[in-house]
């Protein structure tokens, strides 16, 4: 029987005190990392910056704090999943960022990227992410 870890990172922006969550979820090898919206952990109140390009960038950073926390590398994400507030006029902005994480076009990981009429704060961009690695 597998054990199940539940992941706080204190480096990446909090869960909002209404939040039902973990940050990620770790079993069998895989990490799931919760939607991580482009909140400065630092300053969790702040106005969220303006742009895709700075948002994608900070929701970025969160994840690669949690993935860390939780012992894992960028590099073990098998799949990614985006939410953009405004597909069309942010799509090739995101993908700028997203490639600049993402750049070995042999060992991408497998990805959907979905339009949405919403997201929390008013936030342009969410990215949710599953990574493995067989330790």
């Amino acid at each position: 029987m597998s054990s199940i870890v539940f992941h706080q990172s204190p480096t990446a922006a909090p869960p909002p005190p209404s939040a039902r969550y973990s940050h990620a979820v770790e079993a069998n090898g895989w990490l799931h990392v919760t939607g991580q919206l482009p909140v400065d952990p630092n300053a969790p109140d702040k106005t969220l910056p303006e742009g895709i390009e700075a948002q994608a960038k900070l929701c970025f950073h969160n994840i690669e704090q949690i993935v860390q926390h939780a012992g894992f590398a960028l590099s073990d994400t098998v799949f990614v999943r985006i939410y953009l507030r405004d597909f069309n006029a942010d799509y090739a902005g995101f993908n700028r960022v997203y490639d600049s994480y993402f750049d070995d076009a042999v060992r991408l990981p497998a990805r959907t990227t979905i339009g949405v009429a919403q997201l929390g704060r008013d936030a342009r961009v969410e990215i949710d992410a599953v990574l493995y690695s067989a330790r």
